[in-house]
């Protein structure tokens, strides 16, 4: 992928309580996305949120099913494999995908945040 090349960015919206095979969803997920090589994906913690049960997930000290969002960016052909991969794990779940333009990609060895030396 490459600045100014056309992109797609697949939001899923999980619970932190989702697992596939005794292991949290999010972890399945960004595994399989670099199975298939993907760009990047991102795993962010929500401090509350609902989606089509109306049931209010949100961080609580007894209680751990906080909102999880999955970002990724990658081409369309990449996150057309993906997709199915992601669907097939998926009990419920919403997964957005919305068009993106790419203006920058971090070069191997970089970090967020960190200056090269």
């Amino acid at each position: 992928m490459q600045p100014g090349e056309p992109a797609k960015l697949l939001r899923i919206h999980i619970s932190e309580s989702d697992r596939i095979q005794g292991k949290p969803l999010y972890e399945a997920i960004v595994a399989r996305c670099r199975e298939l090589k993907i760009a990047g994906a991102t795993v962010f913690r929500g401090l509350e949120g609902y989606g089509g049960s109306a049931e209010m997930h949100k961080a609580h000290l007894a209680h751990h099913d906080r909102p999880i969002l999955i970002t990724i960016v990658d081409t369309e052909e990449n996150l057309s494999r993906l997709i199915p991969a992601v669907e097939d794990m998926l009990d419920t779940g919403l997964l957005a995908l919305s068009d993106v333009r790419v203006t920058r990609i971090q070069k191997k060895g970089g970090a967020y945040g960190r200056e090269r030396s």
